[in-house]
């Protein structure tokens, strides 16, 4: 009996040591991102990178801005977002931040996204030109009964953490032309949903993955962006795998 007792205590000592052990070797990777990356991308691979690798994903989701500028400060080891990298430069420089070297970047592509216009179910419009959304970003159109909806007024949903889901759309959409200044503000893409949710004739922008039946998701022509990733300098070796699952075995937890 004493024996038998002993050898249970042994195992069991021996799993809680090799789980420590495990937890000790697991090498983090820091990386800042924007929606598009976080909701189509990290969200989809950390769990199972991290049960299938010995990497932890440290995600901090502040949007492709303050993902740079996290970089530039040693804060994390990647900047991820949903944009070109050079149409992130020229973000970043319009905001005022002064790059300290644009040639210490390496960046890549590591997927795309299709931005998503979505409305509050009460809407009842199903699709919209490229004119009608032009109109209803910069404010010209107020509401919804100028698209073919109801007499209600159009809440223009704006989210302070997604420059780069509302530059792209911007430049692709809008013709470059300036938004309206009459928003409800939100925060980050999943904030903006809410809104779009519960506020009557709301409208806003959303990466795909974040699309269901709790919103209207209009017929827009299509507006992509492909996803980058930026190191300063070469990427670690955390990176270097994270970049390799990604490419690898986390493919199809990725879909199309």
């Amino acid at each position: 009996m004493i024996c038998k007792k002993f050898l249970v205590r042994t195992l069991v000592l021996a799993l809680l040591l090799s789980f420590q052990a495990a937890a000790v070797l697991a090498a983090e990777v820091k990386v800042g991102a924007g929606a598009a990356p976080t909701e189509n991308v990290f969200k989809k691979i950390q769990e199972p990178m991290e049960k299938e690798t010995d990497l932890k994903l440290v995600l901090i989701s502040n949007g492709p801005y303050e993902a740079l500028v996290d970089l530039d400060q040693g804060k994390v080891d990647a900047a991820s977002g949903g944009l070109t990298f050079g149409d992130w430069l020229a973000m970043m420089e319009k905001k005022g931040y002064q790059i300290p070297d644009k040639n210490a970047y390496k960046y890549r592509v590591i997927g795309k996204d299709i931005i998503q216009v979505i409305a509050h179910k009460g809407v009842a419009v199903k699709e919209l030109s490229k004119d009608q959304l032009k109109g209803i970003f910069t404010g010209k159109i107020a509401n919804w009964k100028e698209v073919g909806g109801p007499d209600q007024a159009i809440v223009v949903i704006w989210g302070t953490k997604i420059p780069g889901t509302q530059s792209v759309f911007q430049k692709q959409a809008m013709d470059g032309e300036a938004y309206t200044k009459k928003t409800q503000e939100a925060t980050n893409a999943v904030d903006v949903k809410e809104k779009v949710k519960t506020v009557p004739g709301a409208v806003g922008l959303a990466p795909t993955n974040l699309v269901d039946d709790t919103v209207a998701a209009l017929k827009i022509p299509e507006v992509g962006r492909p996803i980058t990733l930026i190191t300063k300098g070469e990427p670690n070796p955390q990176v270097v795998k994270m970049l390799e699952y990604i490419r690898g075995p986390g493919k199809k937890y990725l879909g199309k």
